[in-house]
């Protein structure tokens, strides 16, 4: 089997598991790790055998290097991605794809000029639970979809430094509601603000407006005692429960609930075994660098629908 040699651009709280994984998977060679902080990479890669990089632009020359993934901070990722992209490397973004609109734009426009793969990290796509969850809304188990709520609750991450909870932890919920309804919204209306930090929004209530009447809510904060995570999708004839945390869903009816069986897997393996698979295989990945430039515009007009009152219509 040949095969995919990758590297790993930005190892610190979320990058390390990465290269961990990177490192287990069949279809995968790690060849190198990169990082600003040369201890942290010399560190990383004497543990892994791998080589030590400060600089992407040396990495990124390497020929035995067909992919990276991108797990820098969000403000550098459209740099990383362009550098990676000239030089045709397939590509793994961690979410958000950039920090602002017109960055994810660039980058998803060289990526298809480039003809090279661009992949989003939106990790809760490759969540078990929500594979059930998709497939039971598609199968219509629970009639019509109706509704869907989100709750992403938490203290404050000590790993954040430069994108608030909109783009940082809200955006993994729009790109569910794009994925669970199959559509994009038409509206956004939010109120978005901080009640405990200065420098970056800590809290956040988006509603997504879709066709048909059809509404999702996204609750997220950094400012509650304890984690929760988990999604309520409602249908004329059921309701489903999803807890993320334990992967727990129960499905209700007017007569009875019950708890489907589904067979955990880590989400990241299965994130960086299907990007592999697709670089190895040329294939569409199922999570595309224009799922990530949809989620940050939607994510910018919630900012604009909370700065105007006022919802904001959409037209991704």
């Amino acid at each position: 089997m040949n095969k995919l040699g990758v590297a790993v651009i930005g190892i610190g709280f979320w990058g390390k598991n990465h290269v961990r994984v990177f490192s287990e998977l069949p279809e995968t060679e790690l060849k190198a790790v990169c990082d600003v902080n040369r201890e942290r990479a010399e560190a990383i890669a004497a543990q892994y055998k791998v080589d030590a990089y400060t600089d992407s632009k040396k990495l990124l020359r390497r020929k035995d290097i067909q992919a990276v993934s991108i797990c820098t901070y969000t403000t550098t990722h459209a740099v990383e991605a362009m550098r990676a992209i000239r030089v045709g490397k397939d590509a793994l973004v961690e979410k958000p794809i950039a920090s602002t609109v017109r960055e994810a734009k660039r980058i998803v426009n060289s990526a298809e000029r480039q003809n090279t793969l661009l992949m989003v990290g939106f990790i809760e796509r490759f969540y078990s639970g929500v594979q059930v969850v998709k497939s039971r809304v598609d199968k219509e188990e629970i009639g019509t979809l109706v509704s869907a709520t989100s709750k992403r609750v938490s203290e404050w991450p000590e790993r954040i430094g430069d994108v608030g909870v909109v783009k940082d932890t809200a955006i993994h919920d729009i790109d569910i509601m794009r994925y669970i309804f199959d559509e994009d919204p038409t509206a956004v209306f939010a109120k978005i603000g901080n009640l405990r930090y200065s420098k970056l929004e800590d809290y956040a209530q988006i509603m997504l407006a879709f066709e048909g009447g059809k509404t999702a809510f996204v609750e997220a904060n950094w400012l509650t005692p304890y984690k929760t995570r988990s999604l309520v999708v409602t249908g004329s004839r059921a309701i489903l429960n999803l807890n993320y945390i334990s992967q727990e869903i129960t499905m209700e009816t007017a007569g009875q609930s019950t708890t489907p069986r589904h067979v955990w897997q880590e989400p990241l393996k299965l994130e960086l075994q299907h990007f592999a698979n697709c670089v190895l295989n040329n294939r569409k990945p199922t999570v595309t660098g224009m799922d990530g430039l949809k989620a940050l515009q939607i994510a910018e007009a919630a900012f604009k629908s909370s700065k105007q009152n006022k919802a904001v219509k959409l037209k991704l």
